[in-house]
């Protein structure tokens, strides 16, 4: 019966094996691939190495090294993980597949470069496990949502089923926008809130619910009316905004603020029994003025208020702004940018409508000229102050 030794001699006779000194000028220029155990890959790893424990790699490694034609440089701990690892890579598809000779170890002893991951906790891996399992998340994609940050503007119908799915999922950073009060009339849709907090100030609420749920969240309250004094100051360093804002003159504000920024917006709207999502990204796609050139009569644009919302339909809409919004994070898929989707609740349907740049566009056509930020409080108005009402 062939021993271990055996078997590892055969499969590096079946490889190729480069050392340190060729596998150092690779860098940044292959695919490194740590095998070892998530204790071991905690302990310290080449910079900007793709970790798939030997134990995974025949299920994960397809959903996160896609390009089988890449080079990529396998290593473990000492040499010998790494060999099986790039015969399995080989046996694959991936055709330029080398193993580090010696291994980390030896690399670290020579002084190569090498630095101590950011990785999760044992809490963390336990809560995010689920994501953990999926190659298209994993650990990487795990940090890169534990270091994100969005800003929800509203914490009402839309913003309650957004923040809580993006809390759970392990945001790191969420702010929220809102100058309201939770009131009794609220919580037929607005699940953030309950009714021992009737009265408080809606960040706050929304603090203690996302808080509550995941204390890895850090949330931010912004109890302030959002204006042109302000807005760019407020939606600066977040990577995606949540828009469940309910009013034409926020949504044309935002709109050009995020174009200044460059910050991508997954708009959601809704009205008695039906609800749009879409997201607005900065010169890849149709802005909001390109979407709502200009703003319908007042009399045509009754807000929830006025003309009703069923109170689960807030929860399907903000549940899809929140899925967009993480894989706006995770660049997963494909956005909605371009697109709207349009859902019936009574019908039960969904349909998705494309919608494309206007060229001619204000703000964000090839001939506009320089984005001012400015209040539009003479456009269509539900209700007399521009605020994040929320829904």
């Amino acid at each position: 019966m062939a021993t271990f030794r055996d078997l590892l001699s055969k499969a590096k006779s079946e490889i190729v094996e480069v050392d340190g000194t060729d596998a150092e000028h690779l860098l940044n220029r292959a695919v490194f691939l740590d095998v070892r155990e998530p204790d071991e890959y905690a302990q310290g790893a080449i910079p900007g190495a793709v970790h798939i424990p030997r134990g995974n790699l025949e299920v994960q490694v397809e959903g996160r090294l896609h390009d089988h034609d890449s080079k990529i440089v396998v290593y473990c701990a000492g040499g010998a993980r790494s060999a099986f690892a790039a015969k399995t890579l080989e046996e694959m598809g991936y055709r330029d597949v080398v193993s580090l000779v010696g291994g980390f170890n030896r690399w670290k002893d020579d002084g190569r470069p090498w630095a101590a991951p950011a990785t999760l906790t044992a809490d963390q891996r336990n809560r995010y496990q689920r994501h953990l399992l999926l190659p298209e998340v994993g650990e990487e994609g795990q940090q890169r949502l534990l270091s994100s940050k969005v800003l929800l503007l509203g914490a009402g119908g839309l913003g309650s089923p957004a923040g809580l799915y993006l809390a759970a999922a392990g945001v790191g950073s969420i702010g929220v926008v809102d100058m309201d009060v939770v009131d009794a009339s609220n919580l037929q849709r607005q699940i953030l809130h309950n009714i021992d907090r009737v009265g408080e100030r809606k960040v706050d609420s929304a603090k203690k619910a996302l808080t509550a749920l995941n204390p890895d969240v850090n949330v931010v309250g912004y109890d302030v009316r959002l204006g042109a004094d302000n807005i760019l100051d407020v939606i600066d360093g977040y990577d995606v905004i949540v828009d469940g804002t309910d009013n034409f003159p926020t949504r044309y504000l935002l709109n050009d603020a995020a174009l200044t920024k460059r910050i991508p917006v997954v708009h959601g709207s809704i009205f008695r029994f039906e609800g749009q999502v879409t997201v607005f990204a900065p010169y890849d796609g149709p802005c909001y003025r390109c979407f709502v050139p200009e703003p319908p009569p007042a009399e045509l644009a009754p807000s929830c208020s006025e003309a009703g919302v069923l109170g689960v339909l807030p929860g399907i809409v903000g549940s899809l702004q929140a899925m967009e919004a993480i894989k706006l994070l995770l660049g997963l898929g494909e956005s909605l940018a371009g697109r709207l989707l349009s859902y019936d609740a009574l019908e039960a349907t969904f349909r998705t409508f494309k919608m494309r740049r206007d060229p001619l566009c204000p703000a964000c056509g090839a001939d506009a000229g320089e984005l001012v930020i400015a209040e539009y409080d003479q456009l269509c108005m539900p209700h007399p102050k521009v605020a994040p009402a929320g829904v």
